[in-house]
């Protein structure tokens, strides 16, 4: 079940949807197997994903009785509350309708700054 409601506006789940659940499955901790299950990954979106999140310092792997867990780091947690608070703006946004006749685009078409 997703903490942050449902996926906005579409059956697909963008990027940084499933960073944000992989995240919130890790924040205690928890082994590769149980992340694809949850997610539902494959196996190769699930190896892509975590090689990602391990390179850029998201996740952390670590050896728990000869297994490896993947946990979320500091940066990590930092990046799902921030996923959450814009997920929320954007929501209250969409709810209220467009405000001054301004539109937000869709999340995935939002450009990085």
């Amino acid at each position: 079940m997703n903490p942050w409601g449902s996926n906005p506006s579409s059956k697909r789940r963008d990027k940084l949807y499933i960073i944000a659940e992989v995240l919130e499955i890790a924040k205690e901790g928890t082994l590769k197997t149980q992340v694809m299950y949850r997610a539902n990954l494959s196996f190769t979106q699930l190896n892509e994903y975590l090689g990602f999140m391990l390179r850029i310092g998201l996740l952390e792997r670590i050896d728990v009785n000869a297994k490896a867990v993947y946990r979320a780091t500091e940066k990590g947690l930092d990046f799902l509350q921030r996923y959450r608070e814009i997920n929320e703006l954007l929501k209250s946004e969409s709810d209220n309708g467009c405000r001054n006749n301004v539109k937000i685009p869709p999340p995935h078409l939002l450009k990085r700054i």
